[in-house]
């Protein structure tokens, strides 16, 4: 069993920075891949950010030079630091990690961008 745990979402003005942690419990102690997905409401499910097991990195191109996903594999983490945030980064933020065919999820975390 695998537990995937969120947490640093919350309201921020546009133009500022949030750090978002999942951290993952449970019975694989190396994913080969770990991210991040977003859903806003009325939209669908989209990747964010997305980091493989030997680091190479894959963003989508609305975040691409404001966002950064990292890795910790000692502490089993994933991380999203997204600076220069904007309103229609507004989303529920999911985070993800995979093991061969298998993806496991998180909750997900509420990013909400206003003024």
């Amino acid at each position: 069993q695998v537990q995937l745990v969120e947490s640093g979402g919350g309201l921020v003005q546009p133009g500022g920075s949030l750090r978002l942690s999942c951290a993952a419990s449970g019975s694989v102690s190396r994913f080969n891949a770990m991210g991040w997905y977003r859903q806003a409401p009325g939209k669908q499910r989209e990747l964010v950010a997305a980091i493989a097991d030997g680091g190479r990195t894959n963003y989508a191109d609305s975040v691409k030079g404001r966002f950064t996903v990292s890795r910790d594999n000692a502490k089993n983490t994933v991380y999203l630091q997204m600076n220069s945030l904007k309103p229609e980064d507004t989303a529920v933020y999911y985070c993800y990690a995979d093991y061969y065919i298998t993806d496991y999820w998180g909750q997900g975390t509420q990013v909400t961008v206003s003024s």
